[in-house]
């Protein structure tokens, strides 16, 4: 079982508060996200459908793949801003090389198409400024004060504007939260391991298609798998077939994979080390919210939200500049995500930031993929505190009600952890 200090989740901003227990997700009602989009600019002639999606219990991936079938295009020309989370409730823009009028007649089970228009221009990851969420936590503890410990909790959180910006457990795979191990494997140049980790290795809890992996990876017999692992693993099986048809190529094999999918290993694994750094950080009482000397400080770009490729190196001489931009919203104090283009802070935030790669045995030239360009990763910084806005708390009965907006990129779960301090298992 994962647990989340194997993700890199070590320690809270509320340390010293209780949590309240409980569970997310007894129904997809009950995670409710909706995008804060980037609009495409209408153009009544253009070739480009936009609509507003709204959609259950769907895995991203498997959505564009069936919105590609139904409508004969391929996944290329299907675009979104980001991935919602699969077991929810979510709305959010979408792009479609294809006839609007063809959108606007998609019949898919739990699938409605909203509100469409006509653009010239495709929706690429990250066109997005943030998210609204309506979030249910249901079971929680009976032997403790909820309404105060969440008064409590509330009160860490906003005396910092803020909570940890850690990736979420979904970042590394809300069924299997093992693209860590694979982007793990692809960094060390082990490319037949990222495959294996990815198509194998079981999880030992004996859910569907376990004994199927197990079987794999102790055969090898990829031709048996075929047949023995459940057709719904469409990923794992497309894998599967190219090995059976070209023996040995593991490279080829991985390509067969979404795009964005073959960018998310890598992805999780930087997101990993980042979690490290970032609890190694607040373990050693420095403050996220607020720069110390040798930090890079991120500002805001057009948009209002940090700018991540662009930072700005604290020192004596601005510090006290960096320190009262932060406390007004308009700097952030950032972390690495380490890759082949990266520079590392100063001070005592570079001593950490070092540390954690280090013990990893890997450099900045390994993020460069042999044959994998798509998963290659030149790095760049990531803002240690996460802002919330509009966060409301209800302790309605058999629950509790969080509704909040987020920055694109930063984790409702990682909110919700500070309240419920209930381990992976539960979000």
């Amino acid at each position: 079982m994962i647990e989340e200090a194997d993700l890199g989740l070590e320690t809270f901003l509320s340390r010293d508060i209780p949590g309240i227990g409980g569970r997310l997700r007894m129904t997809p009602e009950d995670f409710v996200v909706d995008e804060i989009s980037l609009n495409p600019s209408e153009a009544p002639l253009g070739q480009i459908a936009i609509a507003r999606v709204w959609r259950r219990n769907w895995e991203q991936n498997k959505l564009v793949r069936r919105l590609g079938s139904n409508l004969r295009v391929g996944r290329a020309n299907i675009g979104f801003a980001g991935t919602k989370d699969r077991r929810s409730v979510a709305t959010q823009l979408m792009s479609f090389r294809a006839d609007i009028e063809a959108v606007r007649a998609l019949e898919i089970p739990d699938v409605r198409i909203l509100e469409t228009y006509r653009s010239n221009r495709m929706i690429s990851i990250g066109d997005l400024i943030g998210n609204r969420f309506s979030i249910k936590v249901s079971d929680v503890g009976d032997d403790i004060d909820i309404p105060e410990t969440c008064e409590a909790v509330r009160g860490e959180v906003e005396g910092i504007g803020g909570f940890p910006n850690f990736f979420g457990i979904q970042r590394f795979g809300s069924v299997r939260p093992i693209t860590h191990q694979i982007g793990r494997d692809l960094v060390r140049g082990d490319i037949e391991g990222a495959v294996m980790k990815y198509v194998a290795n079981p999880m030992g809890d004996g859910s569907e298609g376990d004994d199927a992996r197990r079987t794999l990876q102790e055969t090898r017999d990829f031709e048996r798998a075929t047949n023995e692992l459940p057709v719904r693993f469409t990923f794992e099986r497309t894998m599967i077939v190219h090995l059976v048809e070209r023996p040995g190529d593991y490279t080829g094999a991985l390509k067969r994979l979404p795009r964005n999918l073959l960018m998310m290993f890598v992805h999780a694994y930087q997101s990993l080390l980042f979690n490290k750094i970032l609890s190694e950080r607040i373990r050693r009482g420095i403050p996220i919210h607020e720069p110390i000397e040798g930090d890079f400080v991120l500002p805001l770009d057009k948009n209002g939200v940090p700018d991540h490729d662009n930072h700005i190196d604290v020192t004596g001489d601005n510090i006290d500049k960096a320190r009262r931009n932060a406390a007004e919203g308009k700097a952030f104090v950032s972390g690495i995500l380490y890759g082949t283009d990266s520079v590392f802070a100063e001070g005592a935030m570079g001593e950490i930031e070092r540390h954690v790669v280090e013990a990893e045995k890997i450099e900045a030239r390994d993020f460069q993929i042999v044959g994998l360009r798509e998963a290659s990763s030149k790095g760049t910084r990531r803002e240690l505190l996460a802002p919330v806005r509009d966060l409301v708390v209800d302790h309605a009965g058999d629950g509790v009600l969080f509704a909040f907006s987020l920055n694109k990129g930063c984790y409702a779960t990682c909110l919700l952890r500070e309240f419920m301090k209930a381990g992976a298992s539960q979000y």
